[in-house]
């Protein structure tokens, strides 16, 4: 069954990673830079990564080298090494987060929106679902979630389907992802949004005139947009999109 998207994840933008500045001392899914999108106002989108002892871990990367100064996977860390590993960039306190701690900081004040990582998988499910599920249980903020991999969504609506939940899309060229044919043509049909329940898509903002986008939109599915990064891209995606991920600038927010 579809999970409607609270009405706040349509009205406020949606800081990508956080509202993240490297400049001002704030790294992507780090704590300064969840509490500046708290004090801010805005949405907050985050990505999750496995621990290697079964904790969901808020960090983009499949590997530590560009966000840490170490080197290596992270799944190869257990959450209680990675939340002592500062993240690059960030003051000394700015620690690589799980999604517990995340939950606990934001405390509903602004909706959540998670990504959920695959770790390579270009199908099936594995231990961050369940993860990601029970970090969950109990929350009671404005929370949705979504991935790539339809079958991680479809996995979440099983293990917690009254939260929200969407597919992460795009043109899926073969060029850009290591995935075969047959397989960036199912998933740029986002032929799997009605299996999965979802109930909105975040599509990439430059694809956003496939006629597909038009009609789930149609069909009553939110859009959301991927990566915005200046106003005149706001602009142009706000014509379809009903919100935007955005990195790099202050979105306005609603008056």
């Amino acid at each position: 069954m579809t999970q409607s998207l609270p009405e706040a994840f349509l009205r406020l933008p949606i800081a990508h990673r956080a509202y993240h500045d490297l400049a001002s001392g704030r790294p992507e899914n780090g704590p300064s830079a969840i509490a500046a999108a708290v004090a801010a106002g805005y949405a907050i989108e985050i990505d999750l990564q496995m621990s290697a002892d079964g904790q969901a871990l808020v960090f983009h990367d499949y590997d530590l080298d560009r966000l840490t100064a170490e080197q290596g996977p992270v799944s190869a860390l257990t959450a209680r090494a990675a939340t002592a590993l500062p993240l690059a960039g960030g003051a000394p306190d700015d620690l690589v987060p799980t999604l517990g701690q995340v939950l606990d900081q934001v405390a509903g004040r602004v909706p959540l929106l998670i990504e959920l990582k695959d770790q390579s998988r270009t199908s099936g499910t594995g231990p961050l679902e369940a993860a990601t599920a029970a970090a969950l249980d109990g929350y009671t903020g404005p929370v949705a979630v979504m991935s790539f991999n339809p079958d991680q969504v479809a996995e979440m609506a099983r293990l917690a389907p009254d939260v929200p939940r969407g597919l992460t899309t795009c043109a899926f060229d073969p060029a850009d992802w290591p995935l075969d044919d047959a397989t960036c043509a199912r998933l740029r049909a986002i032929a799997d949004a009605e299996r999965v329940g979802a109930s909105f898509i975040s599509h990439h903002h430059t694809d956003l005139d496939r006629p597909r986008v038009a009609e789930l939109r149609g069909a009553g599915l939110a859009v959301f947009c991927w990566t915005i990064r200046s106003p005149a891209e706001e602009a142009a995606a706000r014509r379809v999109a009903h919100n935007i991920t955005f990195e790099g600038y202050a979105a306005a927010l609603p008056g």
